[in-house]
């Protein structure tokens, strides 16, 4: 496709009218796309628009009408992920900081030790070590067949959510 002085002159003038790269372009047509129309205008140095029909005012937000009475509840601040926001007791109405649990990790001696290249179906692919470091090794102990993890692994990986809800609870 080439920039023909009648091209560039429908160019501007639509241009200065307001209309989007978009809809210059599907005007020129003849293979002339969006990009192009933008590379165009660039190289030109064209920068002077007639304003288009969007308002530059922001929107105002609806408010609508809450049945509940926000005042009523206590209001739990998070900061970043929501999944750290701590667990809020109904009942005393306090919250509760969910406690980390500790698991020990299996030492596993050098020769039991998998790499990706003796990885199967029936050994663990728990990663261990950081991927960059020579040390860097998957778990390789035995796993059920269609489970990526040996027994001690799965228990770390898969914690039913009743159990991690009751676990961060404070015993009374």
């Amino acid at each position: 496709m080439a920039w023909t002085d009648d091209r560039v002159e429908i160019l501007t003038k639509l241009w200065a009218e307001g209309l989007s790269a978009s809809q210059i372009a599907g005007q020129l047509g003849g293979g002339v796309t969006r990009n192009a129309v933008i590379g165009k205008v660039h190289r030109l140095g064209l920068s002077g628009r007639a304003t288009t029909s969007r308002t530059k005012a922001p929107r105002t937000r609806r408010r609508t009408a809450h049945t509940h009475n926000r005042a009523a509840r206590p209001q739990l601040r998070s900061h970043g992920n929501t999944a750290l926001k701590p667990a809020y007791d109904p009942n005393t109405q306090e919250e509760l900081r969910p406690v980390p649990v500790l698991v020990a990790e299996l030492v596993i001696p050098p020769d039991e030790r998998a790499c990706i290249l003796t990885l199967s179906e029936t050994k663990c692919r728990w990663p261990i070590g950081d991927p960059g470091d020579e040390d860097f090794h998957f778990c390789g102990r035995h796993s059920e067949s269609g489970v990526p993890y040996c027994e001690h692994h799965s228990a770390i990986a898969y914690q039913p959510a009743q159990s991690r809800r009751r676990s961060s609870r404070p015993s009374r």
